[in-house]
């Protein structure tokens, strides 16, 4: 009997402890810190369903819409880089530079094939500017003047497909 109690205890333990383990988590809404910028939250859910309702989409639209509410928060998560981009190369911070833009091409791979279906030479002019940027950055001695114009021009590339 003595050694079947430390067994027992033992066993109870781990009987609760697998117990507490399969809980199920319910999901909670997140909100970004504040100051934070679209870049930092573009990863994070739009919206949480409430318990009970029905796993549908936050936002729908009507066939022929050119943005959807995910589109859009890309299009903006691009304009922050390209901006964030500029002010570094302006203040002359090129490593920050290059690490802002190096989130460009994961949101720019999320919409390039709706940018390339709406505007050909759009996209392609956003293609170009994307590769002389990255290029200028990664120069030993990048011209400040050169990258400023190409960000601006990029800028304005992407505001124009941004619009529905």
């Amino acid at each position: 009997m003595n050694r079947f109690n430390p067994v027992l205890i033992v066993a109870a333990i781990s009987m609760m402890t697998l117990v507490g383990c399969n809980k199920a988590e319910e999901p909670t809404a997140q909100t970004p810190p504040a100051g934070s910028s679209i870049s930092d939250t573009a990863a994070t859910p739009a919206a949480t369903t409430t318990p009970g309702a029905a796993a549908t989409p936050a936002a729908t639209t009507s066939p022929g819409a050119a943005a959807t509410p995910a589109t859009t928060t890309e299009f903006q998560g691009l304009q922050g880089v390209v901006t964030n981009t500029k002010t570094a190369v302006e203040t002359g911070d090129f490593t920050k530079a290059k690490g802002e833009f190096d989130k460009f091409e994961d949101l720019w791979s999320k919409v390039e094939d709706g940018v390339k279906a709406k505007s050909p030479t759009t996209y392609k002019e956003i293609e170009d500017k994307a590769d002389e940027i990255k290029a200028g950055l990664k120069a030993s001695t990048p011209n400040k003047p050169k990258l400023s114009t190409a960000l601006g021009v990029l800028n304005k590339d992407v505001t124009s497909v941004a619009k529905p």
